[in-house]
């Protein structure tokens, strides 16, 4: 995670029940995207504060406090809907999985995700606020098709798409084998993943959470090995340690080819 140290001397844009954290706290910007920013205020146990548009955390806000309730993800102290939406939570003990200290052993880092991906998937989700992830999921897809919204430069090293059309044909023919039945953290990637010393200590950026198929979290598990240890080595490494039997190639393939359409 990047750290990069800010100073903020207009509060006023800030909701007023913030705006007591800023004080004499060192302030830095984690944000990891142009649609939503990221304030960490190190103060106290440290905090995270998130904004974005309105209407794009109330997702993230729910699975988050689900997640948490299990012991899965970090405490959500407020959610704000203003002209943006606020999400305050509290910071969650250690680093992210990019870390250099776990980057450096491959092996376990690898091992380490799997066997946490397998918990996840073995816990139960009654009471999930997102029931079907899979129907927005297929949704979403459908309406970036229509819009022409796509990017077949996603996953060539490991799929080959080589136009929209052909991953949509994909999507077309098995999309409906796609199924609702496992607690998914929706993007399972490095970055998403605190270990404080190689022990577990919970999962962030919840927002395309919730009870879908598994095999999502297992494309994204699999692409951020390869995408971060910069080699595809572990892929098989990591099946093995996940369960073999419970991964389906070609459910691997569909999925690649409807994340061509975001």
């Amino acid at each position: 995670m990047k750290l990069t140290p800010i100073n903020i001397t207009d509060l006023c844009v800030y909701p007023s029940e913030f705006r007591p954290l800023f004080s004499g706290a060192r302030l830095y910007d984690s944000s990891c995207s142009p649609e939503a920013k990221v304030i960490f205020i190190d103060k106290d146990g440290g905090y995270f504060l998130k904004s974005a548009p309105k209407g794009t955390l109330e997702r993230e806000a729910a699975m988050t406090q689900y997640f948490y309730g299990k012991g899965l993800s970090a405490n959500v102290l407020a959610f704000i809907k203003d002209e943006y939406d606020w999400l305050l939570t509290e910071k969650i003990h250690g680093d992210d999985c990019t870390a250099e200290k776990y980057l450096e052993n491959p092996e376990r880092l690898c091992d380490t995700l799997a066997e946490r991906l397998a918990m996840l998937h073995a816990t139960d989700y009654i009471g999930c606020p997102v029931p079907n992830h899979t129907e927005r999921y297929m949704s979403k897809a459908a309406q970036n098709k229509m819009r022409g919204s796509y990017d077949t430069n996603l996953f060539t090293d490991n799929w080959g798409y080589k136009s929209a059309e052909e991953a949509w044909s994909v999507v077309e023919e098995h999309g409906h084998l796609l199924q609702a039945d496992t607690l998914l953290h929706g993007d399972y990637c490095l970055p998403n993943i605190i270990l404080d010393d190689w022990a577990f200590s919970g999962f962030i950026d919840l927002d395309s959470g919730g009870v879908g198929d598994r095999h999502v979290d297992l494309f994204w598990a699999t692409w951020t090995l390869f995408f971060n240890l910069k080699t595809d080595k572990y892929r098989q490494r990591f099946i093995d340690a996940y369960g073999r039997d419970r991964v389906d190639k070609d459910m691997l393939r569909l999925v690649s080819a409807i994340e061509v359409f975001g």
